[in-house]
């Protein structure tokens, strides 16, 4: 947690932030001046940022036994992965701040699976067809017959959010409902691309389904650019299990140019992000750049990450993928 007023005149005192605004108590400062400076700045914010902070009950519900430990602010990522003995392992490295300081996208490889045992993870393909919409965490576990203490979540949120925000354009009528062939251009990964095995998901997702993904940005290491992949389930860690048996990739150099292509072919466009505020925000910045309102307006993701975002500026509830909108 950072003083909201960090970067004033004044540099802020010694120790983390404890004066909470009493009205919004979603930003906290280090001192009563740099409190009352910043108010000039906070006044605009600070009734929307009090009706955000009443729904962080519902932020915070999750189906998952270790719901309360992950959603707290205290306690780190580091500890909870240790206790479930996938810290800084394979795709796991990083989902904590020591893991992810450690590893480099320019060696992107898909030879590590979950480290965790069948039971746990979603390693073969489902035992029973999808039901015909899936809209909680409990739906899916139920459906895939992973137990709710299983931190998988932690990873499948990425292609469960692409599941949400495609059943969303197909209830809004941007897309028609899907045959046999699906190509889909994911902008802005980071992390997801040392945790592409994940992905291959949504071939339970989406059976019969071909699904082509491009990933496209900066954090893609040039010499993978164009480079085709073929995605299977992740393996798990038994070596006796049946899992064993047995996209295209460019740069952008900014956002602008990408919301324009989109607005001029007028294809359907998802944006996710980890706070209420920050896709605020987003769409401000977007219909600004754009001239053009999201058709579909900022909606709580279902299938967020059930572990809280660490180091937030904010007292706000923040989990990675949290909320969606689209144009």
């Amino acid at each position: 947690m950072e003083c909201a007023g960090k970067g004033s005149r004044t540099p802020c005192a010694g120790g983390p932030p404890t004066r909470g605004c009493h009205r919004c108590r979603a930003v906290a400062y280090c001192s009563l001046s740099h409190q009352v400076s910043h108010w000039s700045v906070h006044r605009s914010e600070c009734k929307r940022l009090e009706q955000q902070m009443k729904r962080a009950d519902v932020l915070n519900d999750f189906p998952f036994t270790f719901t309360r430990e992950a959603t707290q602010i205290q306690g780190t990522r580091c500890s909870f992965l240790t206790r479930h003995g996938i810290h800084c392992l394979g795709m796991w490295k990083c989902e904590c701040s020591c893991g992810i300081s450690t590893t480099s996208f320019d060696n992107l490889r898909l030879a590590d699976g979950w480290n965790l045992p069948s039971e746990l993870c979603p390693c073969t393909g489902p035992s029973s067809p999808i039901p015909k919409r899936l809209t909680t965490w409990k739906d899916y576990c139920e459906w895939r017959c992973i137990p709710l203490y299983s931190p998988a979540a932690l990873l499948l949120h990425w292609p469960l959010t692409v599941y949400q925000a495609i059943q969303l354009a197909i209830h809004q009528c941007l897309l028609p409902q899907i045959s046999n062939e699906l190509r889909i251009h994911y902008l802005g990964p980071e992390k997801e691309l040392l945790q592409l095995p994940v992905f291959g998901e949504l071939q339970a997702l989406f059976p019969g389904v071909r699904m082509h993904i491009d990933l496209v940005g900066p954090a893609v290491p040039h010499h993978r650019d164009g480079e085709q992949i073929d995605l299977s389930y992740a393996r798990c860690s038994q070596m006796d299990c049946r899992c064993k048996d047995s996209v295209g990739i460019a740069a952008y150099t900014s956002w602008l140019p990408t919301l324009e292509l989109i607005k001029e072919i007028k294809v359907p466009a998802f944006f996710s992000d980890y706070c209420e505020e920050a896709s605020y925000l987003a769409v401000c910045c977007i219909s600004s750049a754009t001239g053009t309102a999201p058709k579909i307006q900022i909606q709580m993701n279902p299938f967020r990450q059930p572990s809280r975002v660490e180091e937030s500026a904010l007292f706000l509830p923040c989990y990675s993928n949290c909320f969606l909108f689209g144009l």
